[in-house]
């Protein structure tokens, strides 16, 4: 996440995310499930202005950048009001610390919708950060992270910098340093899921898989590995739900990338390269099959 001050106010860089390995332990008492991710931030950004406005009131626009700049999405409406995450962080901010002023704040999206990439957790996130600098309100990290926890399970995450195993429902994070930059190649095909719905469908490991033999041969480039240690457990409810997740499966199968799984909830999903010349060439080649938008981006260490 990346914060900067302009003439008018907080300018917000937020990053889109990949989980490299996500398994889903139990269905927890309150409606969520006990989960273990590791989580990787990568350069693909919305960008968020926030300008304090002493009327009280907190407005937010909305748009999608320019086809200049990674594509606009037209076909995805983005939600406005309390049903953006962005209102609904900065309205707690409010509460949580008795403030009366308010925010003309906008959203240029780039991070696609209902994609498994947590572009709403971001944005969520980047506004509690521009909030908290732009309403002088001088909360703890720890305070900030309770807000983000309420706001949404992935929201924590964003906070920090980096990688991270996430634990709980996504809200207990242990940065993961030592992984270097890794490059990717992520497809958004037209068609979304409810992360709701997968969740929904998804049985929790019987014998679950662990992040730590992941993370190790990360850290010493063991790259061959790789392949059979990623892990997405909601992957197989998704394939269920959407014909398209098999189709991008046997996509990736012909390329030549390192590890490929969905990411999140899907319906992203993504290819990790050798390099970022790598990442380039899978971009092109995917680019002409019809598959989706497909972006070539990095890690955010």
């Amino acid at each position: 996440m990346q914060v900067r001050k302009t003439d008018s106010g907080l300018e917000v860089w937020a990053p889109a995310k990949l989980n490299l390995f996500l398994e889903v332990l139990a269905r927890r008492d309150d409606g969520f499930h006990e989960i273990e991710t590791l989580m990787c931030p990568i350069n693909l950004y919305d960008t968020l202005y926030f300008c304090p406005d002493p009327s009280g009131r907190v407005s937010l626009t909305c748009r999608w950048a320019s086809a200049g700049e990674q594509g606009a999405p037209a076909w995805e409406t983005l939600p406005e009001g309390t049903a953006n995450t962005v209102v609904r962080a900065c309205e707690l901010l409010r509460r949580r610390a008795g403030v009366s002023q308010g925010a003309r704040v906008e959203l240029v999206k780039r991070i696609p919708t209902a994609a498994g990439l947590a572009g709403g957790s971001s944005d969520a996130a980047a506004a509690l950060l521009a909030a908290n600098q732009g309403w002088a309100l001088n909360l703890s990290p720890l305070e900030l992270a309770q807000a983000a926890a309420e706001v949404g399970s992935d929201v924590p995450f964003f906070l920090g910098r980096g990688p991270a195993m996430c634990r709980g429902r996504g809200e207990r994070i242990e940065p993961v340093v030592g992984l270097g930059s890794l490059h990717f190649v992520v497809v958004k095909p037209p068609v979304g899921l409810s992360t709701a719905d997968v969740y929904r469908a998804c049985r929790p490991a019987e014998r679950p898989q662990e992040a730590a033999p992941l993370v190790g041969a990360l850290r010493e480039g063991r790259m061959s590995e790789l392949g059979r240690l990623m892990v997405n457990r909601l992957q197989p409810a998704a394939e269920s739900l959407s014909d398209m997740i098999d189709k991008l499966k046997r996509e990736f199968n012909r390329l030549d990338v390192v590890a490929s799984q969905m990411s999140g909830s899907g319906t992203s999903y993504f290819g990790l390269c050798r390099n970022a010349r790598h990442a380039h060439r899978a971009r092109r080649q995917l680019a002409v099959r019809g598959v989706g938008k497909v972006y070539a981006v990095r890690s955010c260490i």
